[in-house]
Parts: C-alpha cells; sequence; structure tokens
C-alpha cells in the first residue's frame, strides 16, 4: 500500500512528503487511517539527531480509524476511532514484545525516532502499528481532530501531575515551560486541586495564555530571577516543580526552586523532569537532594495509555482539559515544514495539530 508520508533523509534538512510503502499487517499490527497528529518538540530534536538511521519517519500522537488488524489483535476491530501513542499501552510481564512492521521509501527500510523497529509513526495518511500502541477511543461524541493530542502532550504533561508527583490538593506547583506540555501540567494540577500555580516562561504571550490553564502567577524569566520569585511566593520553595523543558539551566532551576525537606520530619518537595533532556546537561548540586528533595523523571508522564487515556478523554467531555483551546494551530500535510519552523521558534501557544 501506497502513502503519503512525512519523510526525513538528511539530518537538520527540510522534511519530504512522498510515497511510503506500507506492508500488510503482522498478526499483531494495525493499520490506522488518520484523522489528526500532533506536532511535538521530540519530532524537533529527531530531526537534527545524527545518531538517528535515515530515512526516517515521524510524529507519536494521533486519532484515526481501523481499517485492517493482524489475526492475533482482539482489542479494537475495523472501523474503530482510536488514538496512538509511544507508551505500551498495557505493559505487563506477560505481555509479548511488540514485533517489527515493514514499511519502505525507495526500497530502503525506514526507521522511526525511538530508533526501535516497532514503535510508531503518525505524520502519515496512513500508518502500520504494533497493536500495544493503538488504545481504543470509546467516546464517540468527541471531535477527532484536538483529541490527537491525547497520546503525547497530554498523557506526559498530565500523566506527570497525576502519576510522576501525585500532586495532591493544596500543594504548591510550580511548572517551567508554558508550552503544549506544560499547560497540561497545569491543568492537571488544578484539577487536582494546587494551590498556587505558578508557571515559568519568557513569553507574556503564554504566560498570560496558562491562566486558561489554572495558572494563578506567571514569571517572565526574561524580566526576573524566577528561581527567587518561586522561592519568595512559596516561602522557600514550591512543593512541586515540573520541568516541561529538559534544558540543563531550566533543570538547575527546577531542583533550586524546590522546597527542601526539614531533617527527621518531612521530605523536601519534589522535582519531576518532564521535557526531553537536550542540550548541555545540568550541574546538579549535591546539597539539593541531601536536603531531602526528591528528584524524579517522568517519561510519557508515567501513563498506563489503557488506564489513563480514557480518563484524560473524560475529563475533556467534562470540560476540565479544554483541548479545544488548547489546540491553536492546524496545518495540512503539505505544510509540515512550516509547522516545524513555527515551533522551533516559539511561535505556537499551546499544541500545532496536522489534519488529514
Amino acid at each position: 500500500m501506497k502513502v503519503k508520508a512525512v519523510i526525513n533523509v538528511d539530518v537538520g534538512g527540510p522534511l519530504i512528503i512522498d510515497d511510503l510503502d506500507i506492508g500488510d499487517p503482522g498478526p499483531t499490527h494495525v493499520i490506522v487511517k488518520q484523522f489528526a497528529t500532533g506536532v511535538c518538540h521530540s519530532q524537533l530534536h529527531q530531526i537534527h539527531n545524527p545518531a538517528l538511521p535515515r530515512p526516517l519517519v515521524l510524529g507519536h500522537e494521533s486519532t484515526g480509524v481501523v481499517m485492517a488488524k493482524g489475526r492475533e489483535v482482539t482489542h479494537v476491530n475495523e472501523g474503530d476511532r482510536v488514538m496512538l501513542t509511544w507508551v505500551q499501552r498495557d505493559r505487563f510481564e506477560h505481555t509479548p514484545d511488540p514485533t517489527p512492521w515493514r514499511a519502505t521509501y525507495q526500497g530502503k527500510q525506514v526507521r522511526h525516532g525511538d530508533r526501535s523497529p516497532t514503535g510508531v509513526f503518525t505524520w502519515a495518511e496512513t500508518i502500520i502499528a504494533d497493536q500495544q500502541y493503538v488504545v481504543k477511543l470509546t467516546d464517540l461524541d468527541v471531535p477527532t481532530d484536538v483529541t490527537s493530542i491525547v497520546g503525547c502532550a497530554v498523557m506526559t504533561g498530565c500523566g506527570a501531575a497525576v502519576n510522576s508527583a501525585h500532586v495532591r490538593p493544596g500543594q504548591s506547583v510550580a511548572v517551567i515551560g508554558a508550552g503544549g506540555v506544560g499547560l497540561c501540567v497545569i491543568q492537571a494540577a488544578y484539577n487536582l486541586g494546587a494551590h498556587p500555580i505558578i508557571v515559568v516562561d519568557l513569553s507574556d504571550e503564554k504566560l498570560a495564555f496558562a491562566q486558561k490553564f489554572g495558572a494563578s502567577i506567571g514569571i517572565n524569566a526574561s524580566r526576573e530571577d524566577a528561581v527567587a520569585r518561586i522561592l519568595e511566593i512559596t516561602q522557600g520553595g514550591a512543593d512541586v516543580v515540573f520541568d516541561a523543558i529538559g534544558l540543563g539551566k531550566t533543570t538547575e532551576q527546577m531542583l533550586a526552586a524546590t522546597r527542601p525537606g526539614v531533617n527527621g520530619l518531612k521530605d523536601g518537595g519534589t522535582a519531576v523532569l518532564v521535557g526531553v533532556p537536550h542540550g548541555d546537561p545540568p550541574t546538579i548540586n549535591p546539597r539539593d537532594l541531601f536536603v531531602g528533595k526528591i528528584f524524579r523523571g517522568a517519561p510519557g508522564g508515567s501513563c498506563r495509555p489503557d488506564r489513563d487515556l480514557p480518563m484524560f478523554v473524560r475529563w475533556f467531555r467534562e470540560g476540565r482539559l479544554p483541548l479545544d483551546q488548547l489546540v491553536t494551530r492546524r496545518y495540512t500535510l503539505d505544510q509540515i515544514n512550516d509547522a516545524c519552523t513555527a515551533l522551533a521558534h516559539g511561535e505556537i501557544e499551546g499544541r500545532a495539530i496536522v489534519v488529514f
């Protein structure tokens, strides 16, 4: 089957829109015709990563409809609406590992951003994936465009607050980075009863936009010392601080802004690294850990997609997660280079999607 897809053939070069050849589904594979897919910073990192093999296919969150499936796939059927994600949906000890699929460009096997032969790509009109990355969209009355970002942005941001940090009512929260993932952290923290919710960014527009998702205080780090301001507002450090960017500098700020513990009485606050680490690595101050602060990562928001993605869709349906406001730009597949440029230049508030 030939499908129109985005292909990266040169490191850092412009993306090509061309035909991709997708093989027949194996026993555990699903073929999905796409409705929409998200545009994530992770793809920018992959486009510029010389260590990844080319040709490279991209994208890891989307919505679509099942066109065909392998004989061992039981949780979805042809005609079902589904969400695609990059985290295995129900990984347990007894769950078989995902199996490789076949897709070629000009006779060469394509790979995707996590280097394995079994993961997911979504920047294509139709895709093939192992059933482990396909989650049924059971709410048939929700739109299939804005829900395309549930499989990464929402899962990572909301999951970090729910599963990684276990935010509790009344806790003070600070979020560094008001992009799509950071806004999802803010919204989940608000839903969980956190207060105050402090957001740090370099853009006044993004700080104002974050108020729609529950942020109570904005700090423009281009004009003031964000760490000092967080320490002042929280009287010594926030209970939970999230780094939704992943730069070494922002990770250092996250740890410095987290509340220290009280010896023999209680642990310190929790610093949660949400953004994919990139750029120069942080210089960790051992004293931040010595005084009882807890530092942990949140890959994929520590989510179990079969359990958590339906909950986040339910939040949307109940008005507790305004995906229709979070998605602020729509592109066609042919405009993918424009979408990547706008994202790289910090021009997108919230999340951009490609609509097929």
